[in-house]
């Protein structure tokens, strides 16, 4: 496959050490992949720091773009603007075995939960991976997910891995991306923005690369049939940021996600799933009453720009990673797809460098 090198590099902020989520210091990611033929699927975990999420709940909030989707927890996460759990991205059959995962590794580390203790919010977001999965095979468990949980760390794989392994995107190999961009900010500061995707969107014919509509040029070479077909997909963004911002501010940012998924060639269509968290790791909030808030200092409106840049800019670039980083996969039925770095060679992409 051509070197990631090739790609063109999204906005003028600079990215991270790692360009990836992870450049949010804390922030970690684990995959657990499953390739056997027809099973062609798997599970992602975003753990927001390395304690206990429900214990040390992080700021957080959604937006949903287009509601075509089957997640679990929205609801209470609209309502207080806090994560409970870590992150899982998994396939739309394989939400309520994730969701019942979370519970129990709750329950497991906090004896009292759902008896003493107030019941855990599992926050699990899905895209529909059924072209190349079986999924009514319903193949993954609760220990695929506790394995994605416990790979978590600052370096990982992207493309056709974890939640990843079975996605499609612009009738393409899709998958898993991520990038970051930092901003500094007027008193001197720098504050980092990272972004990891589960890309499943997308109708071929409208793929734009870095502002270069190629899409038409990739439907001719590949002569497919369902590039005439309507929106079927669907894209998770996770968005995560060190600065001190609250709820309403982190919704904000979550939805500038949006203008970097636009410029791909979304249009949040009818059948598509469009759904961005945001969270922060600049605090923490105690789940007990006996507990110190924690004092902070939260980030003025008026110097969110930049990081509304930053969540613009990373989501585009996450979105190329995870159709430059993926592999060609076979799965059901003898279904393919192929990858953007082989359709696509690094000689075409370096114009628009």
């Amino acid at each position: 496959m051509a070197s990631t090198t090739s790609l063109p590099f999204i906005g003028t902020l600079p990215p991270g050490t790692r360009d990836a989520i992870t450049d949010v210091a804390g922030v970690t990611v684990g995959h657990r992949t499953l390739a056997d033929g027809p099973v062609q699927t798997g599970v992602t975990v975003i753990r927001p720091h390395a304690g206990d999420a429900f214990r040390d709940k992080v700021p957080a909030a959604a937006v949903v773009l287009n509601g075509f989707g089957k997640s679990v927890g929205l609801v209470q996460l609209a309502e207080l603007g806090v994560l409970e759990t870590p992150i899982a991205l998994t396939n739309t059959f394989s939400v309520g075995t994730v969701a019942t995962a979370q519970i129990r590794h709750c329950a497991a580390a906090n004896p009292e939960t759902g008896r003493a203790l107030p019941t855990v919010n599992p926050l699990v977001f899905e895209c529909n991976d059924g072209f190349l999965n079986d999924i009514q095979r319903l193949a993954v468990t609760e220990a695929d997910y506790l394995q994605a949980l416990d790979a978590a760390g600052a370096d990982f794989e992207q493309g056709s891995v974890g939640a990843g392994r079975g996605m499609s995107s612009f009738q393409l190999k899709g998958g898993i991306g991520s990038a970051s961009r930092c901003v500094a900010m007027a008193d001197g500061t720098t504050h980092t923005v990272g972004t990891l995707v589960l890309a499943n969107y997308g109708r071929q014919p409208q793929l734009v690369l870095a502002g270069h509509a190629v899409g038409e040029r990739l439907a001719a070479l590949q002569a497919s049939k369902e590039a005439a077909e309507p929106e079927k997909g669907s894209i998770i963004i996770v968005v995560a940021t060190d600065a001190p911002l609250d709820a309403r501010q982190l919704r904000r940012l979550a939805l500038r996600a949006g203008a970097g998924l636009a410029r791909t060639g979304s249009v949040y269509g009818h059948g598509s799933g469009d759904l961005v968290l945001a969270f922060s790791t600049a605090y923490t909030i105690p789940d007990r009453a006996d507990r110190p808030m924690p004092a902070v200092a939260m980030l003025h409106d008026t110097r969110l720009d930049g990081l509304f840049q930053a969540a613009a800019d990373s989501t585009e670039q996450a979105i190329l990673h995870a159709l430059w980083r993926a592999t060609p996969v076979t799965g059901r039925d003898g279904n393919h797809r192929a990858a953007l770095g082989e359709l696509l060679p690094a000689s075409s992409l370096s114009p628009l460098a």
